[in-house]
């Protein structure tokens, strides 16, 4: 009887295991692993929702490759080891031919080894820390990096502003704010700028800045520069308005969430920070964008769903190129990306596999994202 039920264990995870390869082999699977709670929670069900909007547009046009694309999305809950776990769950349980996500720096940074060793290509929609393509030929970004975002927050706050001393506030265990900070200062004193203090809190334990802004006040900047991310900048920007402090905070694109005028209320008026794109932004790629996840969603996008779209119509851009679901064919196709017309921009990926690609800098008016200016790469 015992080997009996042994022999029967194994033939049904054989009948289990040929009937999941038959189903994967009829379609086309991408993994997407993203924050969908957690502290970052919006990141990642931005993402997804643009993701998931660019998927019923690609099944809408037909077949790819002869079969049907389907996405298979995993909660990180906004922790760094558990999108490592996400994705090798994704490579080894469902077999996904590739890999979207994340949207954090530091997450993408834990992601990006699995894949490299499994010779799956990574795309990340939005992590801009320059060390996240440095990880492996198989690793790509669909945004532009943290040093071109600092070096053109640098010159909008010098040239738009007139910021002549500027102080910094940013989170000392987050690759994407340390970075994002260090590409700041770097563009800012070349253009004359000075720094007057530089303060460091901890992502995620730190909710209360007062002494941090009290001892930035005293140096009386022009600017305030606040590198982390959504959540951290609402709170920030209250918090440094009960301190009397009222000269611009400016951010990048980590504050771009629904919850960021929600968390800083108007003490964000007057506020900047660079973005991907800007929902007002006069372009007919943005306005057909915005429509279309407002048909489905009821909802203005943000900068994370915009990059979600971009990156699942360039992962499937690229299969369609490679004429192959195989790792290392549809990672050539991604190396030799060049003007791929996104939603948020022309992408051209360049020999260190990040994108060149637009920026926008946003101004917060009367409780409102406004379009303030565009800067190139070049």
């Amino acid at each position: 009887m015992q080997r009996w039920l042994v022999a029967m264990f194994a033939t049904t995870l054989v009948v289990v295991a040929g009937c999941k390869q038959k189903q994967q082999a009829n379609e086309i699977l991408i993994g997407h692993v993203a924050s969908m709670t957690g502290d970052t929670a919006t990141f990642g069900q931005s993402a997804d929702k643009g993701i998931l909007l660019a998927l019923d547009e690609i099944n809408k046009e037909g077949l790819v490759l002869g079969k049907p694309v389907k996405v298979l999305t995993e909660d990180d809950r906004s922790v760094s080891d558990e999108a490592r776990t996400a994705t090798e769950k994704l490579i080894s349980r469902d077999h996904v031919c590739a890999i979207l996500g994340e949207i954090a720096s530091s997450r993408s940074i834990q992601m990006a080894p699995a894949c490299q060793d499994a010779h799956i290509p990574m795309l990340s929609p939005g992590s801009t820390n320059v060390k996240v393509t440095t990880l492996g030929d198989y690793i790509f970004r669909a945004c532009f990096t943290d040093e071109f975002q600092g070096a053109a927050m640098a010159d909008f706050a010098v040239k738009n502003l007139k910021v002549k001393k500027y102080a910094v506030l940013y989170a000392a265990n987050s690759d994407y704010s340390v970075g994002l900070k260090d590409f700041f200062n770097e563009a800012a004193k070349k253009l004359g700028a000075e720094e007057t203090m530089e303060l460091s809190y901890s992502e995620k334990s730190d909710v209360d800045f007062s002494a941090q802004l009290t001892k930035i006040r005293d140096t009386k900047p022009d600017a305030i520069i606040a590198t982390g991310y959504y959540n951290e900048a609402g709170k920030i920007a209250r918090q440094a308005r009960d301190l009397g402090i009222k000269v611009p905070l400016i951010g990048g694109d980590g504050w771009d969430s629904d919850q960021l005028i929600k968390i800083g209320g108007d003490a964000l008026n007057g506020c900047y920070f660079s973005n991907h794109y800007a929902p007002d932004e006069d372009r007919p790629a943005v306005k057909a964008f915005v429509d279309a996840f407002q048909a489905k969603y009821h909802e203005v996008p943000d900068a994370m769903a915009i990059l979600g779209y971009d990156a699942m119509k360039l992962m499937i851009d690229a299969i369609k190129r490679a004429g192959s679901t195989d790792g290392p064919k549809i990672r050539d196709a991604l190396a030799a990306t060049k003007d791929f017309h996104g939603a948020a921009g022309d992408i051209t990926i360049d020999s260190d596999r990040n994108a060149k690609k637009p920026i926008v800098i946003v101004g917060i008016h009367d409780g409102k994202l406004k379009f303030e200016a565009a800067v190139n790469p070049s």
